[in-house]
């Protein structure tokens, strides 16, 4: 499995008029924690697409425990439970700083090349990479 903790601070222009982070910045926070979870393991987005590979979000789900609000320090959790293929899934928990659980969730991206704009397999130096990981 790869793990990885990402530090958000919430900013005001996030928050709703309740004070509390609006529901939609919550797959921007699950990307923070995404790619810096690829550079810590130079799995960087930037190397994928020099080889021709994208890599889209093709679902995402969210879970709203409680609300985070302005000026908490997030801490977003993320991680890869298999080796990926064409697709990679990635779970997520985001806590505040008090360790309470507000959202759980998870996205899947698929392997696409540039040009043809279908599915292939993830990069065979990907590959070894990931698999020393496991």
């Amino acid at each position: 499995m790869i793990e990885f903790e990402a530090e958000i601070r919430v900013r005001y222009s996030e928050t709703d008029q309740m004070g509390y982070v609006y529901y939609g910045n919550y797959p921007q926070y699950f990307e923070i924690a995404r790619t810096e979870m690829m550079r810590k393991y130079d799995l960087t987005y930037k190397n994928i697409e020099e080889m021709g590979i994208m890599m889209p979000v093709v679902s995402l789900n969210i879970k709203y425990k409680r609300p985070a609000k302005y000026d908490d320090l997030l801490h977003v959790k993320v991680w890869v439970e298999k080796i990926p293929t064409t697709r990679m899934e990635f779970s997520y928990e985001v806590y505040n700083q008090e360790n309470k659980l507000l959202a759980t969730g998870d996205t899947i991206l698929v392997f696409v090349s540039e040009k043809t704009r279908r599915p292939v397999s993830m990069p065979d130096n990907f590959t070894k990479k990931i698999e020393k990981l496991f």
